[in-house]
């Protein structure tokens, strides 16, 4: 099926933002600022993580994984969106096509299972501190990390080959900015019922019972934070949690109102603006968020900035 589809569409076509033309360059000049920053906090999130022995506890463990899909999955999304605009070729290759859906549906899939092992870490740093270091050791961290990506990638490998392998009749035409699976498929010909069926089997999965996790978690938490005398205790168990809590919302509320909407409710240029935030804003905002929220990332950059004052160019600094 999918050799057929090869020799009848080669190439898709991106309506993309065609329907704003006054507004094209304002979107190609936003989407390349998103790119940059998104690509240059990341890697500096990355880099302290990793230079910082300070940081190499479980918590930035986790982030530096978080910052790395969020690099591949803004690549995938607008990277080619990008090369559109200068090229003014809004086609992208079946195979291409291919990648691009199936990258994003494994970045996007495994930050779910991320941000609930996130959540789950959070917890056992709060109510369990004194056992903290035994139940999240390095192999533990190895573990999750991995079950992580590998959950995210093989449920994409099946929603991308779910859709790949129907008929797409000739009609080669994608109104999206990229290879979201929802808009292609709406060129699928044949009954859908079963690949929505699978569609929804997996959001369910990976949206509702991560966020079930990430609630019962914070439940535990805040139970114990409330318990705890001290005011200044408080606050700092108040913001470990915070920048983590600010990033779920954001990242689900994207992805719930995207994959888990009513069915009634099907607007393709609201799905677009959707998945522009979910695609550059989000994962834009990660590394910003965890860095002003955080004192440890704060005094690491710092000490960077004093070690190296070249830096400074790149770096802004927090006070």
């Amino acid at each position: 099926m999918v050799k057929a589809n090869l020799t009848v569409i080669s190439n898709f076509i991106f309506l993309g933002f065609t329907h704003y033309p006054k507004v094209k360059v304002i979107i190609f000049v936003l989407c390349l600022l998103m790119y940059l920053i998104t690509l240059l906090g990341n890697i500096i999130l990355i880099s302290i993580t990793v230079l910082d022995s300070y940081l190499h506890k479980p918590m930035y463990f986790f982030l530096s994984n978080l910052s790395f899909l969020d690099i591949w999955y803004t690549s995938s999304a607008l990277t080619p969106m990008l090369a559109n605009f200068v090229s003014g070729k809004n086609t992208i290759s079946f195979s291409g096509c291919a990648v691009q859906m199936y990258l994003s549906l494994a970045m996007g899939s495994t930050e779910c299972v991320l941000l609930s092992m996130m959540a789950y870490d959070r917890y056992v740093a709060i109510c369990n501190p004194l056992r903290y270091p035994i139940i999240m050791n390095k192999s533990v961290c190895v573990q999750i990390a991995a079950g992580s990506w590998m959950t995210g990638c093989l449920t994409a490998l099946v929603e991308t080959m779910s859709v790949l392998r129907q008929s797409l009749c000739g009609n080669s035409i994608i109104n999206h900015f990229t290879c979201e699976i929802l808009a292609v498929l709406k060129l699928v010909c044949v009954d859908t019922s079963r690949i929505q069926l699978i569609m929804l089997v997996i959001s369910v999965l990976l949206l509702p019972m991560p966020m079930l996790l990430i609630c019962i978690s914070y439940a535990f938490i805040l139970s114990n934070i409330l318990r705890i005398s001290s005011v200044d205790g408080q606050r700092k168990a108040f913001s470990t949690c915070a920048a983590h809590l600010t990033v779920v919302v954001l990242f689900y509320g994207t992805a719930l109102s995207m994959y888990l909407k009513p069915s009634a409710i099907d607007s393709q240029e609201i799905d677009k603006f959707i998945a522009f935030v979910y695609a550059g804003l989000t994962p834009m905002l990660n590394p910003i968020i965890y860095s002003l929220r955080n004192k440890e990332v704060k005094t690491t950059v710092k000490k960077l900035l004093i070690r190296n004052p070249l830096c400074a160019f790149l770096i802004p600094s927090s006070k």
